[in-house]
């Protein structure tokens, strides 16, 4: 790890907690088990410092070129709309989703708590995540884009580990924006959380579960986009002037898991999606996303309305939601990829 001086938090929280250096205050009691990155067993980072994962010689050798290292191929990001739909542009660029998402109104943040698995990968060049999207402009050449969550990306990593991460971009993935901090744009205040770790321990399949919290939500004062990474770690923001349509609010939020399918061998990638299992085997088998919100613009948070789903191929990789009690509203994701029912 390398460490870089930090500065700055926000003015305002959605859940109206109070702030430390790079901590939030809460009342909240949760029973969640706690998350840690392996890194944090060789030490922590001194104070006004931030951890940055090392980029090795290796790690853009196996980009396609020194340009496109830490970036995401363009039309990434699923677009569940029109309900007639256009040409599958999606299935065409190699990726595929299992989303749910809300639009049409005025969105200032999101949130979810998402379960963390090992999902396997087929080919190196493949990779397997679930995110939040915060979405704005249309879905060609300006689309604006903040995205966080977990990921497995033997291309960007070099390993099999599961990682947090984050992405932006301003032009659908053309030549804004990056994952984590490979280019300017997002700005780390904590020194307790590095993007691009691995994360530990992991979900095992009808045994122990884990999951992580993500907020990003919109300062009312500032216009910059913050992040939070469970109960109380701000992690940094998004400058408000990266962004075109993002300076207002968001148009969409999305919720789910993207694979890379490149059918290296003619069929469909065996890559899982999530936990690897379909939505219906349910708790400790299936991957899900619970207590999903958004923040609105008092910037309050509350549960989504009329919330829809997409996936490109149902019997690849699938979504289910749901809404009860402590989850509030959820869903269950995921699938194996390549089956007899998705050859």
């Amino acid at each position: 790890m390398n460490w870089f001086v930090m500065q700055m938090r926000p003015n305002f929280h959605p859940e109206r907690k109070t702030f430390g250096e790079s901590k939030v205050s809460s009342n909240s009691n949760s029973n969640s088990k706690p998350i840690t990155q392996l890194w944090q067993k060789n030490g922590m980072c001194s104070e006004g410092t931030i951890p940055i994962r090392r980029t090795r010689t290796n790690d853009i050798l196996r980009a396609s070129s020194v340009q496109n290292f830490g970036k995401k191929k363009q039309k990434s990001t699923p677009q569940p709309k029109p309900a007639k739909p256009l040409p599958d542009i999606l299935t065409q660029s190699g990726h595929q989703h299992a989303i749910a998402y809300v639009e049409g109104g005025d969105f200032y943040g999101a949130k979810a708590t998402i379960n963390v698995w090992d999902p396997k990968i087929q080919q190196p060049n493949e990779f397997s995540l679930s995110q939040i999207w915060i979405l704005a402009g249309a879905f060609g050449q300006d689309l604006n884009s903040i995205e966080a969550g977990w990921q497995v990306s033997p291309d960007l990593y070099g390993d099999n580990n599961t990682r947090l991460f984050t992405y932006w971009t301003s032009d659908a993935y053309q030549a804004t924006g990056c994952y984590n901090l490979l280019c300017s744009g997002f700005i780390q205040i904590n020194n307790g959380i590095a993007l691009g770790a691995s994360i530990s321990p992991l979900s095992n399949y009808g045994s122990s579960q884990y999951d992580i919290s993500i907020l990003v939500w919109k300062d009312p004062k500032e216009g910059n986009w913050w992040m939070q990474f469970g109960n109380d770690h701000v992690l940094g923001y998004w400058p408000a002037p990266l962004f075109s349509y993002l300076t207002e609010s968001a148009s969409m939020i999305e919720w789910g898991g993207e694979v890379v399918n490149s059918e290296s061998d003619g069929q469909h990638t065996s890559t899982q999606m999530g936990s690897g299992h379909f939505p219906d085997e349910g708790f400790g088998k299936a991957s899900y996303f619970k207590n999903i919100q958004v923040v609105d613009g008092d910037n309050k948070l509350r549960a989504p309305k009329d919330l829809g789903t997409y996936t490109e191929k149902d019997n690849c990789y699938n979504v289910k939601t749901g809404n009860a009690g402590d989850w509030g509203t959820y869903f269950y994701y995921g699938g194996p990829g390549r089956n007899p029912n998705c050859p």
